[in-house]
C-alpha cells in the first residue's frame, strides 16, 4: 500500500513551522519526523551544502543515488523545502530573521560556539522571536568539559557504552545510524513537549538532547542493573546457557525461530506438547524450572535436533497454535514483505522520482483523526528558495536582485529517471 495522506485529513502538527540548520542525521532526522507530522519544514543550506549530500561510501558500501548524491539524506531530509542562503551576510540575515519572526520552532545541531559566533544560539534566536521552541542536538550534551565537542553515531555507542551490549571483551558497533535515529525521535519528541508547553502556558524554551543522553535512556534498564549490582552484567547471546523456552534454533529451510517465555513452568507443557516431546514432562530431570535450568544445555541441543525437522512457517503455525510465543527471526530483505508490517503500514511503498519504488518505514503510530508519513523527496540544494521568500512576503523583482547577487540560489527540481 502506497504511502498517501487521505483526503481532507491534516498532519496533527499542521501549520506549524520548523526552520532547520543541521547537518547529517541526528539533528535533520528529527526535522523529518516532525515534517512526517505534517510541519513545513524549511532547510537552510550554504554553499555546497550539508555533507550528508556527499557521504556516499559506508564499510565500502556504496549509497549512492542515480544523482550522485548519497540516498541517506533523503533518508534524513524528506519532507522539507530547500533555502540556499548566504546567512553571513547582511541581506541574508535579514531573510533568517523574517523566517524565525514567523518560526514556531528553530532546530540546529552545530556545535555550541559554532552557534554563537553565527548568531544561532538561544539568546540570539529568543531576542527575534520569544515564543521560538529553540532545538538543540549535540554530541555529549550542552554543559560539562565536552560540551563543544562534536561526534558522531559510533562515538555516542562508545560513550554510552552500547558497544559492549554483544560482548564484554570487544567493542562492537550496533550497525547503520541506530543512535542517530534514536538521537532524532528524541529531539522531535522534545520539540512537541514544548509546543505543547507553549500552548498551555505561551512561553517558549529551549531544549537540548544529545547522543550520549539518548544511549544512556536505551539503556535505562541496563544502568539501573548496574547500578544495583555494582557489575556490569554480561548479556552475551549465549543460546546453550539459556532456557530452551527462551532461546533461538534453526530449522529445517535454514530459518531461524525464537521464543520467550515468562514464567518458564506455565510454558513448558505446551512446549513439550506441541513438539510432541511429551516423554520429556515425566523425566525427573526437568519436572521442575531448578531442573531445567541444570540441565539446560543437553535440553537446548535436544531441541536443536526436533526444531531442524521442519520449516520456520511449519514451526510458527504449529507453535502458535499451541499459545507459544514465538517469532520468525527475520533480515531487513524478509522486513520489507513482511505481512503483518504491510497490514499495518508499518512499510510502504513510497514513488521516489528518481530511485523509482523504494520502500521505506511507515509513521509507526496510526491516529484516528489525522495522517502521518513521509509526503516528499528531500530537497535539492536551493530547490524550494523563491518558494520560501516568497512566503516571506517578498517581490519577483526582490527574488530577482538576491538571485542575482548570490545572496539566495535557486536550482532546479529533482527529474525522474527516463
Amino acid at each position: 500500500m502506497d504511502q498517501e495522506k487521505q483526503a481532507g485529513r491534516p498532519g496533527p502538527l499542521s501549520g506549524v513551522i520548523v526552520v532547520e540548520y543541521g547537518v547529517f542525521h541526528a539533528g535533520p532526522g528529527a526535522s523529518a519526523i516532525l515534517g512526517d507530522l505534517g510541519a513545513t519544514v524549511i532547510k537552510i543550506e550554504e554553499g555546497k551544502g550539508d555533507p550528508e549530500r556527499f557521504w556516499t561510501v559506508v564499510a565500502g558500501i556504496s549509497i549512492a543515488g542515480k544523482n550522485g548524491e548519497s540516498f541517506m539524506f533523503d533518508v534524513s531530509n524528506r519532507n522539507k523545502q530547500g533555502l540556499c542562503l548566504d546567512i553571513k551576510s547582511k541581506k541574508g540575515q535579514e531573510i533568517f530573521f523574517r523566517l524565525i519572526k514567523k518560526a514556531d520552532v528553530f532546530l540546529t545541531n552545530l556545535r555550541k560556539s559554532t552557534k554563537a559566533k553565527m548568531g544561532l544560539d538561544y539568546a540570539s534566536i529568543k531576542a527575534i522571536n520569544p515564543k521560538i521552541i529553540h532545538a538543540n542536538v549535540s554530541g555529549y550534551g550542552d554543559k560539562g568539559p565536552n560540551a563543544d565537542m562534536g561526534a558522531f553515531d559510533p562515538m555516542g555507542q562508545a560513550r554510552s557504552g552500547m558497544m559492549f551490549l554483544h560482548d564484554q571483551h570487544e567493542p562492537s558497533l550496533i550497525h547503520l545510524a541506530i543512535l542517530d535515529q534514536a538521537t532524532a525521535i528524541a529531539a522531535s519528541h522534545a520539540v512537541i513537549t514544548a509546543l505543547f508547553y507553549r500552548e498551555r502556558h505561551g512561553v517558549g524554551q529551549q531544549v537540548h538532547t544529545s547522543l550520549f543522553s539518548t544511549g544512556l535512556w536505551l539503556l535505562y534498564c541496563n544502568m539501573v542493573m548496574t547500578s544495583l549490582l555494582k557489575v556490569d552484567p554480561s548479556f552475551k547471546w549465549e543460546r546453550h546457557d539459556a532456557s530452551p523456552l527462551r532461546n533461538s534454533f534453526l530449522c529445517k529451510d535454514n530459518k531461524w525461530i525464537l521464543g520467550v517465555h515468562h514464567p518458564d513452568s506455565k510454558y513448558w507443557p505446551s512446549f513439550c506438547k506441541a513438539t510432541a516431546q511429551m516423554h520429556l514432562m515425566d523425566d525427573p530431570r526437568y519436572g521442575d524450572a531448578k531442573g531445567r535450568h541444570q540441565h539446560r544445555r543437553e535440553l537446548v541441543e535436544h531441541f536443536d535436533r526436533v526444531i531442524a525437522q521442519k520449516d520456520r512457517d511449519e514451526w510458527m503455525e504449529i507453535l502458535s497454535a499451541h499459545g507459544l510465543m514465538f517469532s520468525p527471526v527475520q533480515r531487513m530483505e524478509d522486513v520489507l514483505n513482511d505481512p503483518q508490517a504491510l497490514a499495518n503500514n508499518y512499510v510502504v511503498n513510497f514513488e521516489h522520482p528518481a530511485l523509482g519504488t523504494v520502500k521505506i518505514p511507515g509513521y509507526p503510530i496510526e491516529f484516528s483523526e489525522c495522517d502521518a508519513g513521509t509526503s516528499s523527496i528531500a530537497p535539492r540544494i536551493g530547490e524550494h528558495s523563491t518558494q520560501v521568500l516568497e512566503g516571506l512576503g517578498y517581490s519577483r523583482d526582490e527574488i530577482a536582485a538576491l538571485l542575482n547577487e548570490g545572496v539566495v540560489s535557486q536550482h532546479e527540481k529533482k527529474d525522474a529517471p527516463a
